[in-house]
C-alpha cells in the first residue's frame, strides 16, 4: 500500500488541520477544516493514504453559507467525512454562524447539498451509521474543564433528533474534551476524542463499550500524544480519525505541528499519518509518548514503492484556465472567476475593495497554503494605479494581526513600491520608494526563521525590500487556529479601487 522505503510526515503539509478520513473500496477520501477561507472544506483523494490530491471543496456557494461576516479563525471548524450506501456525508460546525450541520453528495468532488442543520452540540459533530440502520451524532458540549461529549440519534433525511442527547464521555480531567468519533470495530463500539486543547498538552483518548451509548470504559492512557516529549520535532498531536486499509490494517490520520526550535510554526496544524497497533487488551494504540510518530516513518508491512511526499510541491499557475485550480482560496468571500480570469486572458485580474489585509472582513486576497520551508513564491504584476490608495502585490497572511505585503501603491501623484509588516496588529513600513514602472516581478523567499522580500525590474537582478521574522506569521506569534498562506492581493485602502491589477503568473518553488 505504501512504500518499502517508508513515507514522510506530514502527508498533507501546511494548514490542513482536523483531518477526517474514509475508505470507499480501494479509494481514500479526506476532509479538513478551512476556518475563514472559501471555498471551504477541501476534499482530497488518495490510493495509499500518503499521496493526496485535492479534488474539490464541499462549500462552494454562498447559498450554502455566507462567510462574509466572519472573523479570522471563525467560520468552518473540524469536519467529519463519512460514506453510507452510495452517499457521502460531511458534518461540521459554522462557528459564529448557523452552528452544526451536514451536507451530502454522490461524488466527494462535488457538488454538495445545502446544509441540513442538527439541533444539539457545540462543535466537532461526527456521524456514525450503525448496522441496524440507526444514525448517531456525537459532538462536543460545554467549555474548558466542563467540556464533554454528547450523543443522540437523528433522522438522516431531515437532521431531526430522534432521541435526547446523552453524555457519553467526560475526558480524563483535561480541558476541551472534543473531536469525538464513534466506530464499530469487531463487534465493539469504540469512541475516540481529543483532550487537553490543541496545544502542547493535546492528546487522543479512546473508550470502548458494548452499545453505542456504552457504558464506556476508557483506556488508562492516551491513544496518541507527545505531551511528555518537549524536544520531539512533532508536537500538539491529536484530533485523530481512524480508517482500515484494504489489507485490514488500521491507521490514524491526525493533526500535528512542526515547531521551529521548539517554539513556533508558520504551517499551523498539519495532517499526519501513523499505523495503529492493537495491544493484547484489545485497545488501539498509536503513540503514547513513545516517539514512534516521526517525520520519516518506516514501511511497516508494505510492498509498493512510491516516491516520498517530501519531494512534491513545485508548481506554477499561468492563469490560463477558465477556473482556478483547487489549491486557491479567498478570504471570507468568493470572487467572480469570469472577471478574475476572463478580463485579460492569461492573467489574474484583481480589483481591490476598501479593505486591507489589516482589516477584519473580506479583503481581496487570493492565496495558497504555505507547505514548505525553504520556499520561494514569485509573481509578475502589471499595475498602473490612477487613484489615491490603489494598491496590489504579493503577500503572506496569517490573519489581520500578522501579515506581510510587497506591492505597488498610488500615493498622491507618485507611484510607490511599498513593503510592510503587520505584527500584533501594528503595521511597520519596511521600504517605500518611488517607482515609474507598471510591470514588476515580486518575490517572497521563506526560510525557516524569516521571510525575505525581493523585487526585480527585468527578472535577472533582484533587490532587497526587507525581511520579516517568521514568528510574525505563526499562530504562536499572532494567534488563531490557521497557518500562513502566500498569495496576491489588491486594495483601495479605504475605498473601492477602479484600476485592475493583472498578475501574469504565480510560481511556488
Amino acid at each position: 500500500m505504501t512504500t518499502n522505503k517508508g513515507y514522510s510526515n506530514p502527508v498533507l503539509p501546511g494548514f490542513y488541520p482536523d483531518p477526517s478520513v474514509i475508505r470507499v473500496g480501494s479509494d481514500y477520501y479526506l476532509a479538513t477544516s478551512s476556518f475563514e477561507y472559501v471555498p471551504g472544506l477541501p476534499i482530497f483523494h488518495s490510493k495509499d493514504l500518503i499521496h493526496w490530491e485535492q479534488i474539490g471543496h464541499a462549500l462552494t456557494r454562498t447559498s450554502q453559507i455566507d462567510m462574509s461576516g466572519r472573523k479570522s479563525s471563525e467560520g468552518i471548524y473540524a469536519p467529519t467525512l463519512r460514506y453510507h450506501k452510495g452517499v457521502f456525508y460531511i458534518i461540521t460546525t459554522d462557528v459564529m454562524g448557523i452552528g452544526n450541520f451536514y451536507m451530502t453528495a454522490s461524488n466527494p468532488a462535488g457538488s454538495w447539498s445545502d446544509p441540513i442543520r442538527i439541533p444539539y452540540g457545540n462543535i466537532d459533530p461526527s456521524l456514525m451509521f450503525d448496522e441496524d440502520g440507526k444514525v448517531y451524532v456525537t459532538a462536543q458540549m460545554g467549555a474548558d474543564e466542563d467540556s464533554h461529549i454528547i450523543q443522540y440519534e437523528i433522522d438522516i433525511a431531515t437532521g431531526a433528533a430522534l432521541s435526547d442527547p446523552v453524555v457519553v464521555a467526560r475526558g480524563d480531567g483535561g480541558v476541551w474534551t472534543e473531536g469525538p468519533h464513534l466506530y464499530k470495530i469487531k463487534g465493539r463500539y469504540y469512541l475516540t476524542c481529543a483532550c487537553g486543547g490543541t496545544g502542547r498538552d493535546h492528546r487522543v483518548l479512546v473508550y470502548r463499550g458494548e452499545t453505542p451509548y456504552g457504558p464506556f470504559e476508557m483506556m488508562p492512557h492516551p491513544m496518541l500524544t507527545h505531551n511528555a516529549l518537549p524536544d520531539h520535532p512533532i508536537q500538539n498531536v491529536g484530533h485523530a480519525d481512524l480508517v482500515e486499509d484494504t489489507e485490514g490494517r488500521w491507521w490514524a490520520m491526525f493533526l500535528g505541528v512542526r515547531p521551529v526550535d521548539g517554539e513556533y510554526s508558520v504551517f499551523g496544524r498539519e495532517t499526519f499519518l501513523a499505523p495503529i497497533h492493537w495491544n493484547e487488551e484489545g485497545w488501539p494504540v498509536v503513540d503514547n509518548n513513545e516517539g514512534t510518530v516521526r517525520l520519516e516513518m518506516p514501511a511497516e508491512g508494505h510492498s509498493h514503492p512510491l516516491p516520498s511526499t517530501a519531494s512534491e510541491g513545485n508548481w506554477q499557475d499561468d492563469f490560463a484556465d477558465e477556473q482556478l485550480g483547487q489549491r486557491w482560496t479567498f478570504l471570507l468571500a468568493p470572487q467572480d472567476e469570469k472577471i478574475l480570469l476572463g478580463t485579460r486572458p492569461g492573467f489574474a485580474a484583481l480589483i481591490g475593495n476598501e479593505l486591507t489585509l489589516r482589516d477584519d472582513g473580506p479583503a481581496l486576497f487570493l492565496g495558497v497554503r504555505q507547505q514548505h520551508a525553504p520556499v520561494t513564491v514569485t509573481t509578475e504584476l502589471h499595475f498602473a494605479p490612477k487613484h489615491e490608495g490603489e494598491e496590489a502585490g504579493i503577500a503572506v497572511r496569517l490573519n489581520e494581526r500578522g501579515n506581510v505585503t510587497l506591492g505597488i501603491r498610488q500615493a498622491g501623484e507618485e507611484r510607490m513600491l511599498t513593503a510592510t509588516m503587520t505584527d500584533r496588529g501594528q503595521m511597520t513600513v519596511l521600504m517605500e520608494k518611488p517607482i515609474d514602472t507598471e510591470q514588476i516581478r515580486l518575490r517572497i523567499a521563506a526560510g525557516k526563521t524569516d521571510y525575505a522580500l525581493l523585487y526585480s525590474l527585468d527578472g535577472a537582478a533582484w533587490f532587497d525590500a526587507g525581511s520579516v521574522p517568521a514568528r510574525v506569521l505563526s499562530p504562536e506569534g499572532n494567534g488563531g487556529f490557521t497557518g500562513a498562506l502566500f498569495g496576491i492581493y489588491a486594495s483601495g485602502n479605504g475605498r473601492k479601487s477602479e484600476t485592475p491589477a493583472y498578475f501574469d503568473y504565480f510560481s511556488y518553488k
